[in-house]
C-alpha cells in the first residue's frame, strides 16, 4: 500500500516538473514568432479544443445533476425512500463541472476581472498583461496544486476512498483525483491564452474583444 502511495504521489510530482518546460513555450513564440506562428496555431486549436470537450462534458453534468434531483425527490417523498449515494453523486457532479469546465470558461474570458484598468489598456498592453498573467502566477500556482495534491490524491487511490456514508459512492478517490485533474486542464488552457497573447504582441494574431475567441492569424 505504501508503495503504491508512493507510485502515485511521485507520478503527480514528476508531471508537474514535466510541465515546467512548457512555460517557455509561450516565449520562444514571442521570440521567433515568424518561425512558430503556424505550429503555435495549430496547438491552439488543440489546446482550446480539450477545454471545449471539458465545457460539453460539464455541461452534460449539469442536466444529469437535474435527474439525479428530481430523481432523489421522488423516491423520498413519495416512495419514502433516501440513498446516501444520490446525494454523492449529486455533490461529485457539482465539483466536477466546476472543476473540468474552469478551463473553458478561462478560454471564453469567462472569469471574473479587475478590469477598471485593464479596458483601458491598448490591446497589446492587455495582451502583455495575459502573457505574463498566465505564466507569473496562473501556471505557477496550478503546478502547486498538483504538487500539493499528489500526496492526498496518491493516498485516496491506495485505500479506493469510499463517501463517508455506507451505502454512499465507492470512488471519493475520484473525487479527490479532480483537483489535479483541474490543475492541468488550467495549465493546458493558461499556456493556450499566453500564446493567443504572444502572437498579439508580435503582430501575428488579431487582439480579441472581451469574451471574444478568434483564430490566430496565421
Amino acid at each position: 500500500m505504501a508503495s503504491l502511495i508512493d507510485i502515485i504521489g511521485t507520478g503527480l510530482t514528476w508531471l508537474g516538473l514535466a510541465l515546467l518546460p512548457f512555460i517557455l513555450w509561450p516565449l520562444l513564440v514571442l521570440i521567433l514568432p515568424r518561425l512558430l506562428n503556424r505550429i503555435a496555431g495549430r496547438l491552439i486549436k488543440w489546446q482550446d479544443a480539450l477545454s471545449d470537450i471539458m465545457i460539453a462534458v460539464a455541461a452534460s453534468l449539469a442536466f444529469i445533476i437535474i435527474l439525479i434531483q428530481l430523481l432523489s425527490v421522488l423516491l423520498r417523498y413519495v416512495f419514502g425512500l433516501s440513498f446516501s449515494w444520490l446525494t454523492d453523486s449529486i455533490i461529485f457532479s457539482f465539483a466536477s463541472i466546476f472543476m473540468l469546465g474552469a478551463a473553458g470558461t478561462l478560454k471564453s474570458d469567462g472569469h471574473v476581472r479587475v478590469d477598471i484598468f485593464r479596458q483601458r489598456f491598448s490591446p497589446k498592453m492587455a495582451s502583455l498583461i495575459e502573457l505574463l498573467g498566465a505564466l507569473l502566477f496562473l501556471v505557477p500556482i496550478c503546478l502547486l496544486v498538483i504538487y500539493a495534491s499528489a500526496g492526498l490524491v496518491a493516498r485516496s487511490w491506495s485505500i479506493l476512498e469510499p463517501f463517508n456514508e455506507s451505502d454512499g459512492l465507492p470512488v471519493r478517490y475520484l473525487f479527490k483525483t479532480l483537483v489535479p485533474v483541474f490543475a492541468i486542464l488550467m495549465i493546458n488552457q493558461g499556456l493556450s491564452q499566453a500564446t493567443k497573447a504572444a502572437l498579439v504582441l508580435r503582430g501575428y494574431r488579431s487582439a480579441p474583444d472581451a469574451g471574444d475567441d478568434q483564430d490566430a492569424t496565421l
